[in-house]
């Protein structure tokens, strides 16, 4: 797990496995949108072994950008969208901030902030053909 992140709030990372296609495109919104850092990029003949972590601890939990080149796993990761399952959740400190940011740098939304129970969560669209949550848990004032 990751330690809160101000500037991004993000502050879980619950699978260390991403299904991402292609390279670029992953790296550059995980970067460059959520505000993770690129840690590992070593070339292993027609891939990478590409993981980014969180900027607020860099020595945690690494989330592989993978890319599918396995049959099984295309089918899992298009189940998994067309039924409206997150792939992974990040935890936030300020999911309506948040949405905010990301909102206005182009990121779709399955779902808007709502309160689920003890929670509140958003559901984004991560470009690589995954869904993400968000997520806020809600504390008593």
């Amino acid at each position: 797990m990751t330690k809160s992140n101000p500037n991004r709030g993000y502050t879980d990372v619950d699978n260390c496995v991403d299904l991402k296609d292609p390279h670029p495109k992953a790296l550059d919104f995980y970067t460059n949108v959520l505000g993770f850092i690129k840690k590992n990029d070593v070339p292993l003949g027609e891939h990478r072994w590409l993981t980014v972590v969180s900027s607020q601890e860099q020595d945690g939990v690494e989330l592989l950008l993978e890319p599918i080149a396995f049959e099984p796993t295309k089918t899992y990761q298009k189940s998994l969208k067309e039924a409206g399952i997150p792939w992974t959740a990040f935890e936030v400190q300020d999911l309506d901030s948040e949405f905010e940011r990301l909102t206005k740098l182009g990121v779709e939304f399955f779902i808007t902030p709502k309160e689920a129970g003890t929670v509140k969560i958003a559901v984004l669209d991560d470009t690589c053909g995954n869904y993400i949550q968000l997520m806020q848990i809600m504390t008593e004032v």
